[in-house]
């Protein structure tokens, strides 16, 4: 029997944009190995929830479609990788340290934070509150090389949709 679902068309796939890796290959040589630099030393697991929060918050489908599925192949739950998007509300889902690291991924993110008093602008750092949990959870060279980490994961999704790369065609450990 056929289903409305095996018969119904699909929206086509954007066409990429700009193939940025191969205009720029110095640029991005240099990010493999910032990338390579920046996850030294972090669980592989907890770096991929890093990189599926950051990539949801700046709607980067490439990086969403990439570490999904890295993180599935280091063993990453699907229930956890579904629950991420809402982690407030499934806090339950995460240790502690995963939570501390979800909630500077979204402040080093979104870089909204409070008023500055020093400067008088509306925001553009991460509290105080945010660092010393993630501090109170990560030595101080995890916790730098998880801030690298956030740091690079952004920098990959501003060229992903800009650029608007391929999604659906990534391999696990493809670029690793």
């Amino acid at each position: 029997m056929t289903t409305d679902e095996d018969t119904a068309a699909y929206a086509p796939e954007h066409t990429p944009r700009l193939n940025w890796a191969a205009l720029a290959p110095d640029v991005f040589k240099a990010m493999l190995g910032l990338d390579a630099a920046a996850r030294q030393g972090l669980d592989a697991r907890l770096l991929e929830l890093v990189k599926i929060r950051a990539s949801q918050i700046n709607h980067c489908a490439r990086c969403l479609d990439m570490h999904t599925k890295d993180a599935l192949a280091a063993g990453e739950s699907v229930e956890r990788i579904i629950q991420l998007s809402a982690w407030e509300e499934s806090a339950h889902f995460y240790t502690e340290k995963e939570l501390a690291a979800l909630e500077l991924t979204e402040a080093v993110t979104v870089l909204t934070g409070g008023t500055s008093q020093a400067f008088g602008s509306g925001g553009g750092f991460v509290p105080d509150a945010v660092y010393e949990r993630a501090a109170k959870h990560f030595e101080e060279a995890e916790l730098a090389q998880l801030i690298a980490a956030i740091a690079v994961i952004n920098a990959w999704n501003r060229f992903g949709v800009a650029c608007r790369g391929e999604v659906g065609h990534y391999e696990p450990g493809q670029y690793k």
